[in-house]
């Protein structure tokens, strides 16, 4: 079945479409993905929905998914008003513990059309340095700037640190870490997968995409910044430590 672009509540995804470009709907919900390869498949009501680009995308230009339980982002705010004990998206994405000393990592990609332009975007935590990085990389997919983005993050990392990459790309995970046979981009995930051997102190961590994890939302920032302008840039920001006064 094909896809189309469209709008959710301002935010663009892919939404599931007949073959003129009208919307699919079962059930008065149609089959949506805020990203084509993040593995995470979600409903939205029809009338939530407004259509940007009729044009009919082919079928493979999302990955398979698997079905997640997540509200849309008016009931997610209307659970969090409701009292202390609700769960809003930010709650659900809280992070698992770093190992202490470890070097923290977000990296996203981001792809205008699917080949078309990309780019990546990575934040890097090393104690008081804060690296960020947007990189333009020109024409390629999605998964080209997700696998990357974590690329990148093992390239900036000192050596011997231990190091936790999060990423939302279930593919990347997949192919690097799971097993998962590369069809595609084979001899980047073969680069990738032999400098992640070469760092026994390295793993990867997924992070849902789009629920408030402020680094990833930074990290996708870059990557989009990166894809809009063109540009790569990259900044690195050191903490001064905090002096008590006598």
């Amino acid at each position: 079945m094909p896809w189309v672009k469209a709008a959710l509540r301002g935010q663009k995804v892919f939404a599931r479409a007949n073959a003129a470009g009208a919307l699919l709907a079962e059930g008065g919900r149609v089959e949506i993905r805020y990203k084509a390869n993040d593995g995470r498949l979600y409903q939205a009501r029809a009338d939530n929905l407004e259509v940007l680009d009729a044009t009919p995308l082919p079928d493979d230009t999302c990955a398979p998914a698997e079905a997640v339980s997540k509200p849309e982002p008016s009931a997610a705010k209307g659970a969090a008003a409701k009292g202390a004990g609700a769960r809003g998206p930010k709650a659900e994405a809280a992070p698992a513990a770093h190992p202490a000393g470890a070097v923290i990592v977000y990296a996203d990609g981001a792809c205008s059309g699917n080949p078309g332009p990309c780019g990546l975007g990575m934040v890097l935590i090393d104690g008081p340095t804060r690296i960020e990085l947007s990189e333009y990389l020109g024409q390629g997919t999605n998964n080209i700037a997700e696998l990357t983005a974590v690329l990148r993050a093992l390239e900036a990392a000192p050596a011997g640190r231990s190091m936790v990459v999060h990423t939302d790309s279930q593919y990347t995970i997949g192919v690097v870490q799971k097993g998962w046979k590369a069809k595609a981009n084979q001899a980047l995930v073969a680069e990738l997968r032999a400098a992640l051997a070469s760092r026994p102190g390295v793993r990867l961590q997924y992070v849902p995409g789009h629920a408030g994890v402020l680094l990833n939302e930074r990290a996708d920032a870059l990557a989009r910044e990166a894809v809009s302008g063109r540009k790569t840039r990259r900044e690195e920001f050191v903490s001064k430590p905090v002096v008590p006064k006598t």
